[in-house]
């Protein structure tokens, strides 16, 4: 079975289309990794419920009606007819039940944010929107395949009040207080691992910006701003509007 909306509140329907949306968003940006990772969304009249997408599904399969609602341990929570990967939502539980503003995670595997993970330096203070990022991004260590719920904790405590994370040898995460928000974070800080490990591929050393010019740059950050986050958010989505609005339903 698979919702509708006619069976939740339109408070729910609303938010499994802007759920579906993103998954459609990272499908357009190249940020799939088979039928792997996850976004995840409170149910805004629920909060002790979240949306994910169904395990088997690609990130194109997925839409509004076939997101999975689950408990804060990864239970289904009424009808599907899909099933989720509980270990894959251990991480995001932790975020979401220790982080009270964390309203959206997302996760990804891309090749240059895992690139950047894989490094000792990690992000480098050496382009643009790196400087945006200055003091904004924290780090875990890489403790094997997340599924020991002890490690929740200790995500959170290096997660701080930072929205952005990098996890070592894995990949990126952000979370945020909207989709967009979410959204926002992870792309910017997606971007600037992208240049870097671009620039890393000249063979030339890379300029490092000093801190007093970055320091300025990251202070500003208008970008990461609610309203702002959202233009973008809803920009990104009219380009799939445009081709494949079936993510809606």
């Amino acid at each position: 079975m698979s919702a509708n909306p006619n069976e939740c509140s339109s408070e729910e329907w609303a938010a499994r289309v802007e759920l579906a949306a993103c998954y459609r968003v990272f499908v357009d940006m190249g940020w799939t990794e088979l039928i792997y990772n996850h976004i995840t969304l409170r149910v805004p009249d629920d909060p002790g419920h979240f949306l994910i997408n169904p395990f088997g599904l690609h990130y194109s399969e997925v839409c509004a009606s076939n997101l999975v609602k689950i408990d804060t341990q990864g239970r289904v929570i009424g009808r599907s007819r899909h099933g989720v990967n509980p270990a894959g939502f251990v991480i995001h539980s932790a975020i979401h039940a220790g982080i009270p503003d964390a309203h959206c995670v997302a996760h990804t595997h891309t090749t240059a944010g895992m690139a950047v993970a894989c490094t000792r330096g990690g992000l480098s203070m050496t382009n643009f929107y790196a400087t945006n990022l200055a003091g904004r991004v924290s780090y875990h260590e890489f403790e094997g395949v997340t599924t020991q719920l002890d490690e929740g904790p200790r995500l959170v405590e290096h997660f701080g009040d930072t929205k952005a994370m990098i996890l070592r040898s894995h990949g990126l995460i952000a979370h945020g207080r909207t989709v967009a928000e979410a959204f926002v974070w992870l792309w910017t800080l997606n971007r600037a691992c992208e240049i870097q490990v671009a620039a890393a591929s000249t063979g030339d050393a890379l300029l490092e910006i000093p801190p007093s010019i970055y320091s300025d740059a990251s202070r500003a950050g208008i970008q990461f701003g609610l309203e702002a986050s959202q233009m973008v958010f809803d920009a990104m989505r009219r380009r799939i509007d445009r081709r494949d609005p079936g993510y809606r339903y």
